[in-house]
């Protein structure tokens, strides 16, 4: 008598659902949003390599957080907030998110390669390697500084969009990289602090956990500190505008005001706040920066 899969009695609809939930799109999101601007600021490009770029971009990603799957469905199952996902609920088979991580990223390179510069393959490469093996095997259960160099993982995007167009990484693109590695650590910092039992939970020495809240709310905002004046030096070093500039600054004082209110008046809410408004002003901060870019740009060729 055969035995019958644990997975064969999932809903079509919940297993469909849960091969969604492997590539975390909302992320994806997030960071082809953070690749728009550079393809604009770039120069001139072609519908055939702005729409390759963000594609190529989006499987990268999505083939990233499929391997965080894959590695994580340990520590996810002794976590609240994670421990829904697909492979700690028992909704899909390790093996799953295995084959469409290798799958997206042979997509990934594929579609890159034919539609843009072989440098853009090579970096999506390289970003898929670092966030899977360097953050998720090797630094995140290692270290307190993990989301700080992991950070550098999330920040591909602008590189690869810059390469698609021009065959090299320009400034504009190091200084967007920049950004969202430095807006990482106060975004993952704020939501540790709430969740810091989770991360003691699973063993993971996020910064709450090894060094205290007090530690982790100066922390945040010292980054903070750093974050906004780069993000203003885009604007001059990066051809963008007041249109830019100045929701850029007001979108920043807001953000180094929700961290000096966390470290001044430590609280649960306002870590969630902060965190909230964290997800907020990457998304504002790139689409202002798009706007921009689209107006000073010559478009498509």
């Amino acid at each position: 008598m055969s035995a019958v899969s644990p997975y064969s009695s999932v809903a079509p609809a919940r297993a469909l659902r849960a091969w969604l939930e492997l590539t975390k799109p909302r992320i994806v999101l997030l960071v082809i949003f953070t690749g728009l601007p550079a393809l604009f600021l770039a120069g001139p490009l072609s519908p055939r390599v702005f729409w390759g770029a963000l594609v190529g971009i989006a499987l990268s990603a999505a083939a990233a957080a499929a391997f965080n799957h894959y590695y994580d469905r340990d520590v996810d199952a002794l976590m609240i907030r994670t421990r829904a996902r697909p492979l700690p609920a028992g909704i899909l088979p390790p093996v799953a998110a295995l084959a469409i991580g290798f799958g997206l990223a042979a997509m990934s390179c594929l579609v890159l390669w034919t539609t843009c510069h072989p440098l853009a393959v090579l970096i999506a490469v390289a970003s898929i390697f670092y966030y899977a093996i360097v953050y998720t095997v090797w630094l995140k259960r290692r270290t307190p500084q993990n989301i700080v160099i992991g950070g550098g993982a999330g920040a591909s995007a602008p590189l690869i969009a810059w390469a698609a167009v021009t065959g090299h990484v320009g400034l504009p693109a190091m200084l967007m990289a920049a950004v969202i590695f430095l807006w990482t650590p106060p975004h993952f910092w704020a939501l540790s602090l709430y969740r810091r039992d989770d991360y003691a939970r699973a063993g993971i020495p996020m910064l709450p956990v090894t060094h205290g809240e007090a530690a982790t709310r100066l922390q945040i905002l010292l980054y903070t500190l750093v974050l906004v004046p780069v993000t203003l030096l885009l604007a001059p070093l990066s051809g963008l505008g007041l249109l830019y500039a100045i929701p850029a600054a007001l979108l920043g004082g807001w953000f180094i005001r929700e961290a000096i209110e966390l470290y001044r008046a430590p609280s649960t809410p306002c870590a969630v706040r902060l965190f909230r408004y964290s997800i907020v002003y990457l998304f504002a901060l790139f689409l202002i920066m798009t706007v921009d870019a689209i107006a000073r740009s010559r478009a498509f060729s």
